[in-house]
Order: C-alpha cells, then sequence, then structure tokens
C-alpha cells in the first residue's frame, strides 16, 4: 500500500533543522510516464520517495515484522508489476529472498544494503556468518545505502544526485541531534534493552550497551537463563527502564519487569521504539527522519538523559 508524503508542516520543520535543510530538496521536473517504484520496508522507501519525488510503494508497513514475513499474493502482483524493486537484503526479508532472484530476471532488482563493506557489518551472534541487517541505525552506514541507491534511481527520475546530497544532511543532521541527547544519559545507566537484538548499530553509533531479549531475528526463542542474566544486569546497574518495540510483543518485557521487581528493583516501560518499522503512515514518525528523533528522545529521557519532549524539531506525537 502506498505511503503519502508528509504534511507540509513536517516538512518545512525538517528542511529548518540546525540550518542544514535551507532550500529543500530540489523539485522534480517529471517524467514523461510516472514508474512504479515498490520497496520492502517502510525505510527504504522513505529514502527513495525524498531522493526521487516519486511515490514509492511500502510492502511491509507500520507494526510489521520484515524478518518473518511471507509475500502475500498481493505483495507478489505488486512486485511483478514494478519497474523498481528495492529490498533491504542481508537477510533481513528471508522469506523474499527466491521471489527476489525471480524477479531479477525481467526486472531492476536492488538489494540496497548489500553495498556496504562487509567490515562495517555487525554480525548476528546467533549465526556468525550472517551479518545483522539493522544498519538504517546508525546514521552514517544509511547515508552510505542511500547513496549507493543513486544510481540505479538515477535511471527512474531526475535530480537524484543533488537529492541525495540535500538527503544525507539532514541524515547526519538528526545524527547529530541523536549523539547530542544521548551523551546526556548517565553512565551507569547506558544500557539500552530491548525486546529483540535490533539496535547494535545504534549502539555502537551512539556509545550505547544494547541487549534484546531476542535475537536479531524475531523468530529466535527467548530463554530462561537470556531473561534471568538480564534481570540481574538491569538490578546490579540499577537500570530505570526497559523498552518495547512496534512490530515485536511485550511478553518478554514484562517478564523482565517482574523479575526484577522480585529482586528489589523497579524498572519501568520507557516507552515504545520503533525497530523493524517505522511510525503510522502519514505521520512524522513515519518518516526515518522521525523514526530516528523518535527512538533517540524516547531513550535519552527514559534513562535519565535530557532531550525536549517533542523531540529535535518540537513535532513528536503531532501527527498528520
Amino acid at each position: 500500500m502506498e505511503q503519502p508524503r508528509q504534511g507540509s508542516r513536517h516538512m518545512l520543520a525538517r528542511r529548518s533543522f540546525l540550518g542544514l535543510m535551507a532550500g529543500g530538496f530540489l523539485p522534480s521536473a517529471p517524467f514523461a510516464a510516472t514508474p512504479s517504484i515498490v520497496a520492502t520496508t517502510g525505510m527504504i522507501a522513505d529514502a527513495a520517495r525524498e531522493m526521487t519525488g516519486l511515490p514509492v510503494t511500502a510492502l511491509i508497513g507500520p507494526g510489521m515484522d520484515p524478518h518473518g514475513h511471507r509475500p502475500t499474493r498481493s505483495d507478489i502482483l505488486t512486485l511483478s508489476r514494478a519497474d523498481l524493486v528495492l529490498w533491504h537484503g542481508l537477510n533481513l526479508e528471508a522469506q523474499f529472498a527466491t521471489l527476489m532472484a525471480g524477479l531479477s530476471q525481467k526486472t531492476t532488482v536492488l538489494a540496497v544494503a548489500e553495498a556496504l563493506p562487509a567490515d562495517l557489518l555487525l554480525s548476528d551472534p546467533d549465526y556468525p556468518d550472517r551479518p545483522d541487517p539493522h544498519v538504517w541505525f546508525d546514521p552514517v552506514l544509511w547515508s552510505q545505502v542511500t547513496q549507493a541507491m543513486e544510481p540505479t534511481l538515477a535511471d527512474f527520475a531526475p535530480d537524484v544526485a543533488a537529492k541525495g546530497v540535500a538527503y544525507r544532511e539532514s541524515v547526519g543532521a538528526i545524527g547529530f541531534y541523536a549523539k547530542k541527547v544521548l551523551d546526556t544519559i548517565p553512565a551507569e545507566s547506558r544500557l539500552l534493552v530491548t525486546a529483540h537484538d535490533a539496535f547494535s548499530y545504534f549502539g555502537r553509533a551512539f556509545g550505547l550497551e544494547v541487549a534484546g531479549v531476542q535475537g536479531i531475528s524475531t523468530d529466535s526463542e527467548a530463554g530462561l537463563s537470556r531473561i534471568a542474566a538480564l534481570v540481574d544486569l538491569l538490578v546490579n546497574r540499577r537500570v530505570p527502564a526497559v523498552f518495547v518495540e512496534s512490530s515485536v510483543s511485550d511478553r518478554a518485557l514484562r517478564a523482565l519487569i517482574e523479575g526484577a521487581a522480585a529482586k528489589g528493583h523497579a524498572v519501568r516501560i520507557g516507552g515504545e521504539l520503533f525497530s523493524d518499522a517505522m511510525g503510522p503512515e502519514g505521520s512524522y514518525e513515519g518518516t526515518w527522519f522521525g523514526m530516528m528523533d523518535h527512538n533517540a528522545t524516547t531513550i535519552a529521557r527514559a534513562l535519565g538523559g535530557n532531550a525536549p519532549e517533542r523531540g529535535a524539531l518540537g513535532v513528536l506525537g503531532m501527527n498528520g
């Protein structure tokens, strides 16, 4: 289902962010016919929209889990009619691999994250031969991903290179904001505990220790020994909060809270983070920028740091 572009309030606010967006994204001269561009995830679709000025369909929407998503008949039909298919790769959408191989024989298909050098990737602790796919949480890596998309996107829209430069300037700006607020978290509380291990790149980028109850894939199970170890970690470090995710069940997080309480330490839900999917369609949080702003602001405030309640631009929670 096609996701709408942001309202003018959100776009104008982001363009003014830290002075890096002055002038905004460059307007596009439309091609004679609008190509059909389909992306698997919202993060990829959002970047492609900004860099082309074209509508881009995202198959895996808000609240959906790309790790376990199986292509539906509707997905297959949409992909088969596309002029350009963008998917993440790195085993994120594992159920799509065979389908993408077949599609690549008759249309343009790009695994956007697989352009990253292997030495920049983290590995999956459960499967050391597989990379951690959650690279969109590191602004530097996400900038590299979008730059690698440019040559392919340029075949379908004009001015992609110039728009890509502007897009990456704003990526750097939101990364600067995230580092600024996350650096205010006290040393003893710099532990980010979430439902599954999606935030390792985020932790590496912003100097946080990260622990997920489940592994990198949401198909992995949370064992009793893992929960017990995390409870001890929370109690010993006196960490005040853990975080649920919009696309993952919070059952295991509740077990952590109960376990810490039994040992005399109160832990609360610090908020809901966007991990494998972004926020609601049409909202600021439904963009890569809004997702990062929301996550950094929520984490900083819940772990004892300082961040404005409504984030970098003052629009968090103001959907529409």
